[in-house]
């Protein structure tokens, strides 16, 4: 069976789902998207660019079936500290240089780069590699671009 999806239905938790589809934060913030449901069903993703899928959105597909995006676990760097400072610290840093940044309380988390895994290291943060359900702020213009910078050109939010 393939279920070709052209709408959402938001998350809300009273409606029924007949299928899950499980998707890394790559492929949520894709509008264009073939995957397989849980139950091997195809799944063709027809949506507007630029608004990630979130974990727990509903879709519905062409033939009425609903779907229920899941996250997959997949491999992160979780790095915690004890005070707020140093934790204010680190979000400025990674902030700064735009990284996909998942926030928890005194805890963040990263896709693995051992340069900024050291830098994190040496602002006091303990780390930890494991594999969890990555879902990072979406950002605070947009509805989740995100988008390569260099250090030569502006970039301007209007």
């Amino acid at each position: 069976m393939t279920l070709e999806v052209y709408q959402r239905l938001g998350r809300d938790a009273q409606i029924n789902t007949e299928f899950r589809l499980v998707l890394n934060h790559l492929q949520r913030d894709k509008g264009r998207l073939r995957a397989r449901a849980s139950d091997g069903s195809e799944v063709r993703i027809f949506l507007e660019r630029g608004k990630p899928l979130q974990v727990g959105e509903i879709l519905r597909s062409q033939c009425g079936k609903n779907i229920e995006v899941c996250g997959a676990e997949e491999p992160v760097t979780t790095a915690r500290c004890a005070d707020w400072e140093t934790f204010s610290r680190a979000c400025y840093h990674l902030g700064n240089r735009h990284v996909k940044l998942q926030v928890g309380e005194r805890w963040l988390r990263i896709v693995p780069d051992h340069v900024l895994e050291e830098m994190l290291e040496l602002l006091g943060l303990q780390l930890q590699h494991e594999n969890a359900v990555f879902i990072p702020e979406s950002g605070a213009y947009s509805a989740g671009h995100a988008h390569a910078h260099d250090d030569t050109h502006e970039h301007h939010h209007h």
